[in-house]
C-alpha cells in the first residue's frame, strides 16, 4: 500500500476496536534484514516486506506474541502469492513462532477478512478509497505549488482529518459515509486553497506492480523526482486492484457454473455497495478530476484485450496493458511502468508496449526496473521527459 492507504487501512483496524499502525518507514535497516532473510531469488518488494516486519520485531520492547502482520495474498503467476508462507517460515525459524500473519486472499476478493468484525469490509473499503483521493488530489497539486511543501503539508493534514474520521465516527454505515464525505470535502477545500503556479505540464501514466509503483521507498520516490523534471504524475491506485479481484471472482464464477448462487449473490451486493460509497465520496470531487476521471474496470479490460485479454492471463500485467491505453487516449504525454527487477509482470508488459505505442501514435513507453540499486534514475528519467515533451508537442 501506499503510506496514505496503510494509515487509513490502520484506522479502520482502530474503529474497531483493534491496535493497529503501519510499519515504521522503511530505511536502511530494512534492506539489511530483508537481505539476510531471503536468499537473492525473490523480488524486491519480497526482501522489503520481509525486511520491515523483521525490523519491527527486533525494536525493543516488542511482545512477538501480542504482534499480527498483515499479509495479504493473491493467485496467479506473481511470487506475491507466496509472500505469506514464506514469512511464516521465517518468523518459525527466527524464534518468533508466536506472531500471527492476516492473510486474506484475493480467491474471494478479500472476503476473507469478514471473519475479524463484519463492519471491517465496509471501513476498509472506505479507509483505502478515501486514501486514493487524497493521494489523487496530492499529485494533481503538487507539481503545480508555488511554495516548495505546501502541498505536502496539506495532505498530511488531510490524511490525518480522514483517519481521525474513520476512528472516531460510529461504524453506522451512513453515519461513517457522511462523516467521511464531509472530511474529504475539507481536504479538498484545502487544496482549492493552495497557491499555484501556471499548468500544462506534461502527464505522465504510471503503472506496474502494485507495491513497487506505491511505495515510494522501492522506488526512490520516482514521482517526486518526476515532478522536479516538470511533469505531473498519474498514478495508478490501489482500489483498482480492488475491482479486479471483483470481476475475477465473478468471472470464475460464471466458469464454473455457479453464478446463481448465494455466494455469487453476495459478491454482486458488495460490488453495489462499493460503487455507492465509491460514487458518494468521488461525486465531492468531480470538478477536481476533471479531465482525470478513473476508468471503470470493465473498460480497462476492454482497454488490454486486443493485447493481453483477461482469459489467457492474469494480474497486474492485464491491468498495466489496459491501463496504458486508457491513459494515452487521456491525453497522457507518456507511460513509465514501474516494476521490480525479475518481475514477470513487468517483463510480459514490457514485450506488449512497443506494440501499444506504434498503435497509439508513437507515445513514449519506459519500464523501470528496482531492485535497491538504482544509481541513474535521474539521468534515465531526464532523457525520458525529452521524449515524453517531444511527443506531447507533436501530438497537440
Amino acid at each position: 500500500m501506499a503510506y496514505g492507504s496503510a494509515r487509513a487501512f490502520a484506522s479502520a483496524f482502530r474503529a474497531i476496536g483493534l491496535d493497529a499502525e503501519p510499519t515504521p518507514p522503511s530505511d536502511d535497516r530494512t534492506r539489511e534484514l530483508g537481505a539476510k532473510y531471503t536468499s537473492g531469488d525473490e523480488c524486491y518488494p519480497a526482501k522489503v516486506t520481509v525486511g520491515d516486519f523483521m525490523r519491527l520485531l527486533e525494536t525493543p520492547g516488542t511482545d512477538s506474541s501480542r504482534v499480527a502482520l498483515f499479509m495479504p495474498t493473491a493467485e496467479g503467476p506473481c511470487r506475491f502469492g507466496q509472500y505469506a508462507p514464506y514469512l511464516r517460515h521465517v518468523l518459525d525459524t527466527t524464534g518468533h513462532a508466536g506472531v500471527e500473519i492476516l492473510s486474506p486472499t484475493s480467491k474471494n476478493a478479500y472476503g476473507g477478512l469478514g471473519t475479524l468484525s463484519k463492519p471491517f469490509v465496509r471501513t476498509g473499503w472506505r479507509a483505502l478509497l478515501a486514501a486514493d483521493l487524497l493521494q489523487k488530489l496530492l499529485l494533481i497539486h503538487r507539481p503545480y505549488e508555488a511554495a516548495p511543501g505546501d502541498a505536502d503539508g496539506i495532505y498530511e493534514q488531510s490524511l490525518d482529518d480522514v483517519c481521525k474520521t474513520i476512528e472516531t465516527t460510529s461504524t453506522d454505515p451512513g453515519a461513517q459515509l457522511h462523516a467521511l464525505r464531509e472530511a474529504i470535502i475539507r481536504g479538498r477545500d484545502r487544496f482549492r486553497k493552495l497557491g499555484t503556479k501556471p499548468g500544462g505540464l506534461p502527464v505522465i501514466g504510471i503503472v506496474g506492480e502494485i507495491f513497487c509503483r506505491l511505495n515510494t521507498f522501492s522506488n526512490e520516490d520516482l514521482v517526486r523526482r518526476l515532478e522536479g523534471y516538470g511533469a505531473e504524475g498519474w498514478l495508478s491506485d490501489i482500489v483498482e486492484w480492488i475491482w479486479y479481484t471483483n470481476s475475477e471472482h465473478f468471472r470464475k464464477l460464471k466458469l464454473a457454473g455457479r453464478i446463481w448462487t448465494l455466494e455469487a449473490l453476495g459478491n454482486w451486493v458488495r460490488q453495489r455497495v462499493q460503487k455507492h460509497d465509491e460514487h458518494v465520496l468521488i461525486e465531492a470531487l468531480a470538478e477536481d478530476f476533471k479531465g482525470r476521471e478513473e476508468p471503470d474496470i470493465y473498460e480497462i479490460l476492454d482497454c488490454a484485450r486486443p493485447y493481453l485479454p483477461r482469459e489467457g492471463a492474469f494480474g497486474e500485467m492485464v491491468l498495466n496493458v489496459g491501463k496504458v491505453v486508457y491513459l494515452a487516449r487521456k491525453g497522457a504525454a507518456g507511460i513509465i511502468d514501474i516494476s521490480p527487477f525479475t518481475c514477470m509482470n513487468g517483463i510480459v508488459c514490457e514485450a506488449i508496449y512497443p506494440r501499444i505505442s506504434r498503435d497509439l501514435g508513437g507515445i513514449p513507453i519506459r519500464n523501470f526496473y528496482f531492485d535497491g540499486t538504482q544509481s541513474d534514475l535521474d539521468r534515465d528519467l531526464g532523457v525520458y521527459m525529452e521524449l515524453a515533451r517531444s511527443y506531447k508537442k507533436k501530438r497537440g
